[in-house]
């Protein structure tokens, strides 16, 4: 645990860090006529005026002697302070909030400091009288809050063996971290009862307690003996029961455990240190008309303005705080360029394809306007390859083991598209990476193609039919939506995730 704090004057500052506290017991006194208890650990604090108040609770475990509480207590850990904690296990039969109707099982007194030095700390459940409760023992491991982020879980299952004789079986799910001592529950799903296809429902679990920060490592989750890596996005397992495999020559497995979501908010990416890294493409084709023309989508106006260039600005404003750099490359498609005039579908704006970097939101603008005289608009419209592009150091940096980069490519365009087939398989292989692809579309024409490409409707599939593993397209129409900062980034958040 770091704790040590020294201020500018260099007296030691009164340090304090958050500090996640999991508890199990074993053994525990039964106190249930024809079953077992239902034990909860409540956690209580000593206050300054020697009096207890209660910080925290774990969820109820129903009919278990042996429980391991999924439900973190999470404290604040003073180095300077003793702070004293007492842990009481308590069963609880009925739904009340108030403890002292519920039978006593035992407690531990200790400082947080004694837990925080074990790490793991195991000793006796102690009773009022200060006697033994029984063979019962309490397990409190702790470990200092880094990691602030959280992964969102759908997870459904179908075709589950039936444990029960009559009626069908209650299924729930456990995850598991894994730690240097073994595995540790890390979270426990509702039971979904009588239901051999159940859905379960959506749940968060924080990444320091599924896998420490550490996406690479893997997790476990029972009632399956089960390993998924955290950087799947959605993943069906069998669920597979040894003993019944060793016994049946033909047995395939005993139900499938589908993971329909397992998504990382914008917010958890950025507070975890990834970096935005943002590209612009403008479409330069003869659809936009002779940008000396008023009616053009080129033609710059007498204040300086044109709607290319309120959609750099309105967008490029939102993303520019998310990268640290602020160096933004800067394409354009469709275009006949110098020397040679050859049309290309992937030049930089400043003609520096070695270095396609603009300096800021202001560097994108200057670029595209010294850009827009000293070409000659075009044909076609085509959008693979400015996607295969990004989509290309998208790959790279998904090698890297932390999710430290994150691409989002603009593509502004008047809505005519030529290779819609080459583009719907770029898009759904780009949807394996770390990357969002937001279409501005400028002037009134038919966007039909590009709200097809968004695939707000349903999965966006490629020629051969197969499906896009996420949606990662964002439409915005312009004109709809002036003020672009309002709509797009929401909409981009919800398609920020791996």
């Amino acid at each position: 645990f770091e704790t040590g704090v020294i201020t500018n004057s260099g007296m030691a500052a009164q340090c304090v860090t958050k500090v996640e506290l999991t508890v199990s017991c074993e053994n525990l006194l039964d106190k249930d006529v024809g079953s077992k208890s239902d034990p909860l650990c409540v956690l209580l604090m000593d206050s300054s005026k020697s009096q207890w108040y209660e910080v925290a609770r774990t969820e109820k475990v129903q009919n278990c002697l042996n429980p391991k509480f999924a439900k973190k207590l999470v404290v604040d850990y003073y180095f300077e302070i003793v702070q004293k904690l007492k842990f009481g296990i308590y069963d609880i039969d009925n739904k009340t909030i108030d403890l002292s109707d519920d039978d006593f099982l035992g407690e531990l007194e200790c400082t947080l400091g004694q837990v925080v030095s074990s790490r793991k700390l195991t000793r006796p459940l102690i009773l009022k009288n200060k006697s033994p409760a029984g063979k019962g023992t309490i397990t409190i491991t702790a470990e200092e809050i880094k990691d602030n982020r959280v992964v969102n879980f759908e997870v459904e299952a179908r075709k589950l063996d039936n444990k029960d004789l009559f009626g069908k079986s209650d299924p729930y799910l456990e995850f598991y971290r894994q730690t240097e001592t073994g595995w540790q529950l890390a979270h426990r799903t509702e039971v979904v009862k009588n239901n051999l296809n159940p859905t379960w429902r959506p749940f968060r679990i924080s990444l320091q307690s599924l896998c420490g920060g550490e996406m690479e490592k893997p997790i476990k989750v029972l009632f399956s003996s089960l390993f998924l890596s955290l950087i799947i996005c959605t993943a069906e397992f069998e669920c597979i029961n040894s003993k019944k495999k060793q016994k049946k020559k033909g047995y395939k497995n005993s139900g499938i455990v589908s993971v329909k979501l397992c998504q990382y908010t914008f917010l958890d990416y950025i507070m975890g240190g990834c970096q935005i890294s943002f590209t612009v493409a403008v479409d330069f084709t003869g659809s936009n008309g002779d940008p000396r023309s008023p009616q053009s989508l080129h033609y710059i106006s007498p204040q300086g303005v044109n709607e290319y260039l309120s959609a750099i600005w309105s967008v490029g404003n939102v993303i520019q705080d998310y990268d640290s750099d602020k160096m933004f490359p800067a394409f354009g498609f469709g275009a006949q360029i110098p020397p040679t005039w050859q049309v290309s579908h992937e030049f930089p704006l400043n003609f520096t394809p070695a270095n396609p970097f603009c300096a800021g939101v202001e560097g994108v603008v200057q670029a595209y306007r010294t850009c827009l005289p000293q070409v000659k608009l075009y044909g076609p419209t085509n959008f693979s390859p400015i996607i295969n592009h990004v989509a290309r150091f998208a790959k790279e940096a998904l090698q890297q083991t932390t999710a430290s980069q994150y691409f989002v490519l603009l593509i502004i365009t008047d809505g005519v598209i030529t290779d819609m087939d080459q583009t719907r398989n770029a898009i759904v292989s780009a949807s394996r990476l770390p990357m969002s692809i937001i279409i501005v579309g400028v002037g009134g024409a038919d966007f039909t193609a590009m709200e097809f490409l968004d695939g707000d409707d349903g999965r966006l599939r490629s020629l051969t039919g197969e499906a896009a593993m996420r949606d990662i397209v964002q439409f915005v129409p312009f004109r709809q939506f002036q003020n672009v900062r309002n709509i797009l980034l929401p909409s981009f958040v919800t398609h920020f995730y791996m």
